[in-house]
């Protein structure tokens, strides 16, 4: 029995129409400024506050200094996208 095999190079479907625009330029770099802010501010915060503990947890236990720093990683980059999510709102909503 012969199966139908999709072609690989062939006609697909129609491409959609309901893709948004790219955003222009100053929005993006508004954008960016606002991400290079908060990151540096977030560097700044870790280096003061968590610096010394870290330090310590990397000499005593490098397994769960990499469990911590992973945890970390993860929370600022949640943090970073809802703060600069809201702020990008904050800004759209003022424009309008």
């Amino acid at each position: 029995m012969a199966r139908s095999v999709p072609p690989l190079l062939g006609p697909s479907t129609p491409p959609s129409n309901t893709m948004q625009p790219l955003p222009n330029l100053k929005t993006f770099l508004v954008e960016l400024l606002l991400y290079a802010i908060l990151l540096v501010g977030y560097f700044a915060f870790v280096l003061h506050y968590l610096g010394g503990w870290f330090k310590e947890l990397f000499d005593h236990d490098r397994r769960l200094f990499a469990v911590a720093a992973l945890l970390v990683m993860i929370g600022q980059a949640v943090g970073l996208e809802i703060v600069s999510g809201f702020l990008m709102w904050l800004f759209r909503r003022k424009k309008r």
